[in-house]
């Protein structure tokens, strides 16, 4: 434990110089002496590190034993104690975290506004922080702190940091601004109506060096996730558009790189489809995807992103059916390309192909493109000479074949249907098993994670009456997927357990069921369904031992 020093009398006296050496501010003085510089630094370094969150009572405690401003004017004097600096900060900073901490800040506004000015890093980051506690902890009845950020002059110098400053000072700024903007009347300070205003971001981005305009894209990616209204704000302003500009005047791979991995978080939003799409996205990932002078690692990522971009059911209301198709044939292409033949690439455009498949309308059309684009999935899922794309193309298959839809969507249109059909028991022609039955045990005969992929290939493809037929034509199946020490993980188990289920769902529903001759098979599937996915015939009877815990 670090030894404390004793505790001395803080010497106050009227005056208090702030962070910046151009700005005083005149609120009381304090003048430290060095032994209780000693004695602050112990208290900050002990308040700082303390395990877990501090109550309101602590760090109501601790400000009453060393006032802000005594802090405050620490942070200006010349010392030699390792670490003194970012000892008061990170104090500081769990200070204002609490709700008593926070409430005080409205009061420092000048303080703040210096230390944002800072040249120390440390304290510019402190400052952007505070700023987010004062935002996050609030009340009805205080002064707006929109108000207060405005009035201050604070918002301007938070987007100079996202442009010029360091990483760490620059998220810090981005996550200020992103409190801010969860205020409806902060709407027209982050979007100013007049393209011409120098805190437009559209303007910051133009004239701001290549990594200051990668964040300020970030910046919008940040904003436009934080609700539907605020994502209205970003498309109303064009803001949107500057990804696809930033993509189309630059050369340079990791800037196209960094833009793409922005479109990547951009697709995880929930409202995305409703916004993104309207932009010219999808002729921008086609032509990325189809482009022979753009390298293999952009296109990867312009192939995963736009798995991503369709597998959200919405879009096929706000996108055009040709639009979709020409994405997925420039997909489809991709996995016929050379150059995309190394590491994880197939495997990444398989799992594409798998989430267009994920919704009703994308199986569809994978299924039903011509060629089909699912081809690749089919052909590579029953391939043993390469296990990762097998593992890629076996839960790719799941996904269109509706494991993850609703039971009632899983099987798709009439001409889907057929080819996937065609597409299997060609598959299995040319193979060595002969029949679908055979492609599925040899599935099921393989590793854990192999299994696992089938169990779900075959939970949504039993929906299929000739699915059905394949899998009761081969005993060994049913043995496989009714026997509850095949699988030692929970989630293999479960999986397992929900084939088993699906399978004797189909069986009820299907004309085998008064058929005398399935009679052993209907009684082996209703048994391991009510046994559930965990308790095994073999294990049933167990009882647990009882003895005496031996003495150490």
């Amino acid at each position: 434990m670090k030894r404390r020093a004793p505790q001395v009398a803080i010497k106050q006296e009227v005056h208090f110089v702030l962070f910046c050496s151009q700005t005083v501010f005149v609120k009381r003085k304090e003048k430290i002496a060095m032994e209780d510089v000693n004695q602050l630094f112990d208290a900050a370094f002990e308040f700082a590190n303390y395990p877990g969150g501090h109550s309101e009572a602590t760090a109501k405690e601790f400000l009453d034993r060393f006032p802000l401003p005594v802090i405050f004017n620490a942070l200006q004097t010349e010392t030699d104690i390792p670490g003194f600096v970012s000892t008061l900060v990170t104090c500081l900073e769990r200070v204002f975290k609490s709700k008593y901490g926070a409430s005080l800040i409205p009061q420092y506004m000048p303080v703040l506004q210096a230390g944002l000015k800072a040249n120390s890093a440390l304290v510019k980051s402190l400052a952007c922080k505070t700023v987010t506690h004062l935002l996050e902890n609030c009340n009805e009845t205080d002064v707006s702190p929109v108000q207060l950020v405005v009035s201050n002059g604070i918002y301007p110098l938070l987007l100079q940091y996202i442009i010029n400053d360091d990483d760490e000072v620059a998220e810090a700024a981005n996550k200020t601004i992103k409190s801010l903007a969860r205020f409806p009347d902060a709407m027209s300070v982050i979007f100013p109506t007049d393209t011409n205003d120098a805190t437009h971001l559209g303007n910051i981005a133009a004239r701001s060096s290549s990594l200051g305009r990668v964040r300020v894209l970030s910046l919008i990616v940040n904003l436009f996730s934080i609700s539907r209204n605020v994502a209205s704000e970003v498309k109303k302003s064009g803001l949107l558009d500057l990804l696809e500009a930033e993509m189309k005047s630059t050369k340079d791979t990791l800037v196209i790189l960094n833009v793409l991995e922005l479109y990547y978080e951009l697709m995880e939003v929930k409202h995305s489809s409703e916004f993104v799409p309207q932009t010219s996205l999808i002729q921008l990932l086609c032509s990325v995807i189809s482009d022979t002078s753009i390298g293999p690692i952009v296109k990867l990522r312009a192939v995963m992103i736009s798995g991503r971009l369709l597998s959200k059911e919405n879009i096929y209301n706000v996108v055009e059916e040709a639009c979709v198709k020409a994405l997925i044939s420039a997909i489809d292409g991709s996995l016929e390309s050379a150059e995309m033949n190394y590491t994880d690439a197939p495997e990444a455009a398989l799992d594409a192909l798998g989430q267009v498949g994920s919704t009703t309308k994308g199986a569809s059309l994978v299924l039903s493109t011509s060629p089909p684009a699912a081809r690749h999935v089919v052909a590579s899922a029953f391939d043993r000479n390469a296990h990762g794309k097998q593992l890629a193309a076996l839960h790719a298959l799941a996904y269109i074949a509706g494991e993850t839809r609703p039971k009632s969507n899983r099987i798709v249109d009439e001409k889907a249907e057929e080819s996937l059909r065609c597409l299997i028991y060609d598959v299995a022609a040319q193979s060595t098993k002969l029949t679908p039955s055979g492609l599925f045990l040899s599935v099921l005969q393989q590793s854990s994670e192999i299994r696992l992929a089938g169990y779900r290939t075959l939970t949504a493809l039993v929906a299929r009456p000739w699915c059905l037929v394949e899998i009761l034509s081969k005993e060994e199946i049913i043995n496989i997927v009714t026997d509850a020490t095949t699988e030692t993980t929970k989630i293999a188990m479960e999986a397992r357990y929900n084939c088993c289920k699906s399978i004797h769902e189909a069986f009820l529903c299907s004309n085998f069921v008064d058929d005398p001759r399935r009679l052993k098979t209907s009684e082996k599937l209703q048994e391991a369904v009510q046994s559930g996915p965990y308790l095994s015939k073999k294990y049933r009877n167990a009882r647990p031992e009882v003895m005496t815990g031996e003495g150490f």
